[in-house]
C-alpha cells in the first residue's frame, strides 16, 4: 500500500493506536507542602474538619473521630522528626503525617484523603495518597515506611495495599503475626 492509498483509506479501516494517552492528573492542581509544628497547631480546626469530612461517618461519629484524631496528632507532634504534609488548592484537601522510628523506618501514622482518592486510580504515581506518602519517605532520606491497620478495617487495608503497601509476612522469630492489627511496609 502506498502512502497515498493509506491516506485515502477511510478512518474506520485504519488500525487504532495501542498507545494509551494519559492526560494530566485529576489532582494536579493540589500542591503538597510541609507544615511546621506551629503551623500544624494553627491548622487544628481545619485538620479536624478534614478528618471528620473524610471519615465516612455521620456528623456525630465524625465529630468524635475528629477529636480522637486531633488528640493523636497532639501527642505525635512531640516526637523527634515529626513531619506533616498537606495538599491544598483553594483549601486543604488531604494530609499525611508521621515520624522516624529508627534510621531506616518511618512510621506513617495517618493518611487523610477524600474517598475518591481511595477508589480512583490508586495505583497511579500521581494519586494524591501515593504522592503524600512518597514525599514523607523521601523527605526523610528514602526510608521504609511502616504503618499499622486493624485487621477488621478492610476498607483501610484495601486502600493501603492499592497504594503500594505490603503486609509483613511473619514475625522476626519466624512465627505468624497474629492479633488485632496488621503491620504494613512501604518502600519508596
Amino acid at each position: 500500500m502506498t502512502m497515498t492509498e493509506h491516506a485515502l483509506r477511510p478512518l474506520r479501516e485504519r488500525p487504532r493506536s495501542r498507545v494509551r494517552q494519559q492526560g494530566p492528573s485529576p489532582w494536579e492542581a493540589e500542591r503538597v507542602r510541609p507544615l511546621t509544628r506551629c503551623q500544624v497547631t494553627d491548622h487544628f480546626p481545619e485538620l479536624g474538619a478534614l478528618y471528620a469530612a473524610n471519615s465516612g461517618t455521620g456528623p456525630w461519629e465524625g465529630s468524635q473521630l475528629s477529636r480522637a484524631f486531633l488528640w493523636r496528632l497532639r501527642l505525635d507532634m512531640r516526637r523527634p522528626g515529626f513531619s506533616l504534609l498537606i495538599a491544598e488548592n483553594a483549601a486543604t484537601t488531604a494530609c499525611a503525617y508521621g515520624f522516624p522510628l529508627s534510621a531506616r523506618l518511618f512510621a506513617i501514622r495517618e493518611i487523610v484523603v477524600r474517598p475518591r482518592v481511595r477508589q480512583q486510580f490508586p495505583d497511579r504515581d500521581w494519586n494524591l495518597a501515593r504522592r503524600l506518602q512518597r514525599r514523607l519517605l523521601t523527605d526523610h532520606g528514602g526510608v521504609t515506611g511502616i504503618t499499622v491497620a486493624r485487621r477488621s478495617d478492610t476498607r483501610t487495608l484495601v486502600a493501603l495495599r492499592s497504594w503500594g503497601w505490603r503486609d509483613v509476612a511473619a514475625a522476626p522469630y519466624g512465627g505468624p503475626l497474629c492479633g488485632p492489627c496488621r503491620i504494613l511496609l512501604l518502600d519508596v
